[in-house]
């Protein structure tokens, strides 16, 4: 089925702050919109509005069929306590909720007797049975192991019916949420941050599921080739303006025009208040010489208080006429609002006192985790080098890291770790801050020297305010808890920095910061990502490639 959804003036946001408002877009077949905008602009919140699970606080949104399928994948790949990979799929494509339903209809209809009044029980079974079907629930079960194995996971290491979501990996979670969508039969999907945790192989075949679909897509992504690649519009919430638009063409023209847009915005701006100064200026000139007037008509007239009088008359109401058209012409501006300017992520990395020559050495280090094995490796990481790792998931790079760390002895072989190293981390999990503590006393741990006072301020650069320093670390966004793990890494020196992922959840403005402050970070750098553009921007040495256990250098 074709469908189109359609949003007019919608505003959203909570009852104590709107996020956006005056919104109106139109997704049609074959569309793709990417929402950007910084963290804490709406653009979770859209979605969810465009899925039915919140209501916004003004305007419509419409589907047209009425009964067309709307499927919403949310940013986290949420795992429940005891669920299977096959119970995730059925709920993450809706086949859960339509076999209920179906199943609810199919009693009714075997005791129409305890049917509400004015509801015919075989209409209600009829369209429970039809949306079943449309939702791939019938042949779900013979599907997914095929595109399961066609992603990774075998039925060695994912059996759908017993292994359960919270045994995976986040690299296989991540795979398996990709399984849904590639499984889901949505007319208009809507994607929340879908590249998280995907390795490059799997952000290729999410870019050609996306060009693949009839239907229409609505995404939220920080992932600036994925965008360039994939999105037909790109509607953006810029929350300094409180604007939102609308922009024709893929994101690479976005960038163009939204740069044009703003440049002519502020240009705008400038010639009005120079103009405006202009003509106040003049106008108090004006005034000045009004007063200046009286007081010479005054002395220079004959000594005659009539003929005084009169003179100063004359010359007061011939300058105050001219005050009064330029006061005119002032009014008559058309008013021009100054461009707010943006929130930046503006920070530094913090230096520590340089280590030994040689941070790291692997020498033969094998490591067996059951049927994996990695190595035997030999590498060797020397101080201030800058190294890129790349590898599909679970190919061991997080391994590769705790080796060369310290924090994993090898079954075999040898591993060090240089004199006066300090090392400053981002990991996949960010489990730094995670857990029921606040995030000012969790912070306050890391950094016991610190006065409150001085943990708040730095958290504040890094927009994390009064209202999120006293909230648990497990009640921040992913993004919140990104942006303390830097403002952790400005806090404290470090002379090896690892970062691993450290895109997931950020917004473009934070990543383009991160990007500018490792340019100018002179410590060494292990840094595992698969953001695309991150890796031709960022200066690095080497590059490392880890596959099935093996690491290879590019």
């Amino acid at each position: 089925m074709t469908a189109t959804l359609v949003a007019k003036n919608l505003a959203g946001g909570f009852a104590h702050r709107t996020l956006f408002e005056g919104l109106d877009v139109t997704v049609a077949p074959g569309d793709v919109v990417g929402v950007v905008g910084a963290n804490g602009a709406g653009k979770s919140t859209l979605l969810r509005i465009l899925a039915g699970d919140l209501e916004p606080l003004d305007g419509v949104v419409s589907i047209a069929p009425a009964d067309a399928f709307v499927g919403w994948l949310p940013q986290e790949h949420e795992r429940v306590a005891g669920e299977t990979v096959a119970a995730y799929v059925a709920r993450r494509t809706g086949c859960a909720d339509a076999t209920a339903a179906m199943e609810a209809a199919a009693a009714a209809l075997s005791e129409p007797e305890q049917s509400p009044p004015g509801v015919d029980p075989a209409v209600a079974y009829s369209a429970a049975l039809d949306h079943w079907l449309a939702t791939g629930a019938a042949d779900l079960d013979e599907r997914l192991p095929a595109v399961l194995a066609d992603l990774g996971l075998d039925s060695k290491s994912v059996r759908p019916e017993s292994t359960l979501m919270t045994a995976l990996s986040g690299g296989q979670a991540a795979r398996v949420g990709l399984a849904a969508l590639v499984t889901s039969r949505f007319d208009v999907v809507l994607l929340d941050e879908p590249t998280n945790d995907l390795d490059l192989d799997g952000l290729a075949r999410l870019e050609q599921f996306v060009r693949e679909l009839r239907g229409g897509v609505v995404l939220v992504s920080h992932d600036r080739e994925f965008l360039a690649r994939s999105v037909t519009h790109v509607l953006e919430l810029d929350l300094a303006q409180n604007t939102t638009t609308v922009f024709g063409g893929g994101y690479e023209s976005y960038l163009e025009e939204r740069e044009v847009g703003r440049r002519h915005k502020r240009e705008q701006y400038e010639e009005f208040a120079d103009k405006k100064a202009d003509l106040v200026a003049r106008a108090r000139t004006q005034r000045e010489w009004s007063s200046q007037g009286v007081r010479n008509a005054m002395r220079k007239a004959p000594d005659n208080d009539k003929n005084r009088r009169r003179a100063a008359t004359e010359s007061s109401e011939k300058q105050a006429q001219k005050v009064r058209q330029m006061e005119s012409r002032i009014a008559r501006l058309e008013e021009v609002p100054e461009p707010r300017k943006e929130w930046t992520l503006e920070f530094t990395i913090g230096a520590a006192p340089r280590s030994s020559a040689v941070v790291a050495t692997l020498d033969d280090a094998v490591v067996r985790q059951g049927d994996f094995v990695l190595g035997p490796v030999s590498l060797q990481v020397d101080a201030g080098e800058r190294i890129g790792i790349t590898g599909p998931n679970g190919a061991g790079k997080s391994t590769l890291l705790r080796l060369l760390l310290g924090r994993r002895e090898p079954d075999e072989g040898r591993a060090s770790l240089g004199a006066n190293v300090a090392i400053g981390e981002i990991d996949q999990a960010r489990a730094d801050f995670t857990g029921s503590d606040r995030l000012v006393d969790r912070f306050e741990e890391r950094v016991p020297s610190w006065t409150t006072a001085d943990v708040r301020t730095l958290l504040a650069k890094f927009g994390l305010r009064a209202d999120h320093v006293e909230r648990t670390v497990d009640e921040l966004s992913p993004g919140e808890r990104t942006r303390a793990g830097l403002a952790l890494l400005q806090a404290r020196g470090t002379n090896v920095l690892v970062l691993d992922e450290p895109t997931n959840h950020l917004d473009l403005p934070a990543i383009e910061q991160l990007e500018q402050a490792l340019d100018s970070y002179d410590g060494a750098l292990l840094l595992v990502t698969h953001d695309r553009r991150m890796l031709e921007n960022v200066r690095l040495d080497r590059t490392w490639v880890v596959d099935g256990g093996r690491v290879t250098e590019t």
